[in-house]
């Protein structure tokens, strides 16, 4: 991560996150597969964000996209590998849904009108992307991303792609739970906590 002083979340929007709307096309629990990848930034601030909520099981850091052989720490930071920092969500359908976890993700866990960066964090390991998983969850995005366009919430075109996930690749050990176990960590503080923060105030009745 290249500096603790990153731009916070919810930046990009013109109303408060409690207010940015919930999908109108969402899966149902029957057909929810119950995991997620998504890519907004440092995958310390967006595993620390989802860790927090119900129904959420598990939250891995890793590589969505690129080739194994790079698929590591000092290899993605250089943003010549095509890998984008991720995470990979487990969670329960009968709790939440991924429509839910995309309405945080889009309102509290990054800025989705940053193109190839969060802040100071810049290069396109760092973008806003979203993997689907099977081609509902695929509709469920896009639709998802044209409803907030087109609701006008973010002062500037929402920047997240929809992308194919050839391969998820788990970080290294020490990434995870990086921020429950690095609460003094400069970056932590400045950048994971204040998102972890706004969560908690937007969103107090999706927390564990």
């Amino acid at each position: 991560m290249s500096d603790p002083f990153c731009e916070l979340p919810g930046q990009g929007l013109r109303v408060p996150p409690s207010q940015v709307p919930d999908p109108a096309d969402d899966l149902a629990p029957a057909d929810d597969r119950g995991e997620a990848v998504l890519a907004g930034g440092c995958f310390w601030c967006t595993e620390a964000v989802y860790r927090q909520l119900a129904g959420v099981s598990g939250v891995v850091p890793g590589y969505a996209g690129g080739d194994a052989a790079t698929a590591n720490y000092e290899a993605v930071c250089s943003g010549r590998t095509g890998h984008a920092e991720a995470i990979r969500i487990s969670y329960d359908p009968a709790h939440t849904s991924y429509g839910q976890l995309l309405k945080v993700f889009l309102a509290v866990a990054h800025d989705p009108t940053q193109h190839n960066r969060q802040g100071n964090d810049v290069g396109p390991q760092y973008r806003s992307a979203i993997f689907p998983l099977d081609e509902a969850q695929a509709r469920v995005a896009r639709a998802y991303l044209a409803q907030l366009d087109a609701a006008g919430i973010y002062a500037a075109p929402i920047a997240t792609t929809v992308e194919p996930l050839p391969a998820f690749y788990e970080a290294e050990r020490y990434h995870h739970d990086y921020a429950a176990r690095n609460p003094g960590q400069p970056y932590i503080r400045a950048v994971s906590m204040p998102k972890v923060e706004k969560l908690s105030k937007a969103f107090p009745g999706k927390l564990r």
